[in-house]
């Protein structure tokens, strides 16, 4: 569903419209606990068999060290697939860090997943909180990929937007409106205790639709998968059913 494939053997899907995107028996043994977790979340939200790309964005700015360091980053890239393998059959969530800037996309997928984030992040820039150059980001990887199916974008952060110089508060604001009528779906996730602005996104008025959701995971390694995949996927469905209503997925 994504534009970007696994460069491994490709996994089986199953068939259409009928639980997980992946067969569960070519789902990795470490991920097949979040696999079935994720899948749980998703009948809670009458969501079983529907198809989505997913995506995950991370924050990359300085303050998220310590996340990277105790591997709450990798644990969230982990959970991102459990949730892919029951959405989209590629077995792949295209990766986007940001700092000032949105780094182009690393492939994290169902082979290669294990200590991806160390082997990844390191190539990446450190800097001060650009949202909205991460939001505008996935929208055009959505765009250019010519997928039919939404997007459930996982975006994590450890604080608010913030760039020397720029109302960077309002940009994201603005860039969140701009991308209201694409068939993309915002699920934000906070670190730490800077999760003010976070909330207001989430009440974001002057959209197409309500195209975000929020979560606080202050703690990510004490969070369990089923409250962060309700988290995630709980607005998911009324999105659906709002954006289908308007025209934004056809």
């Amino acid at each position: 569903m994504s534009l970007f494939r696994s460069k491994t053997t490709a996994p089986v899907p199953a068939p259409a419209g009928h639980g997980p995107a992946i067969s569960l028996d070519k789902v990795p043994s470490g991920l097949v606990n979040l696999t079935k977790t994720a899948a749980v979340s998703l009948e809670k939200s009458g969501l079983t068999g529907q198809r989505a790309a997913v995506y995950l964005v991370l924050d990359h700015s300085g303050s998220m060290d310590g996340f990277y360091r105790d591997g709450s980053v990798q644990l969230l890239a982990e959970q991102a697939l459990g949730l892919s393998a029951n959405l989209d059959d590629d077995g792949t969530v295209p990766t986007v860090y940001f700092s000032d800037h949105a780094e182009r996309p690393h492939m994290v997928d169902l082979g290669n997943y294990n200590g991806v984030i160390n082997a990844t992040h390191l190539k990446a820039r450190w800097g001060y909180t650009n949202y909205a150059a991460a939001i505008r980001t996935v929208a055009d990887l959505h765009r250019q990929s010519g997928a039919t199916a939404p997007a459930l974008v996982i975006f994590q952060t450890d604080g608010d937007p913030y760039l020397p110089g720029v109302d960077a508060k309002r940009e994201a604001e603005n860039a969140l409106r701009d991308v209201s009528n694409l068939p993309l779906f915002f699920a934000f996730v906070g670190f730490g205790n800077s999760i003010s602005f976070l909330k207001k996104l989430d009440n974001l008025r002057g959209r197409t639709v309500d195209n975000a959701s929020f979560f606080h995971a202050r703690d990510p390694h004490s969070v369990s998968d089923a409250e962060l995949y309700d988290g995630l996927t709980h607005e998911y469905a009324g999105w659906l059913a709002a954006a289908s209503a308007a025209g934004v997925i056809r």
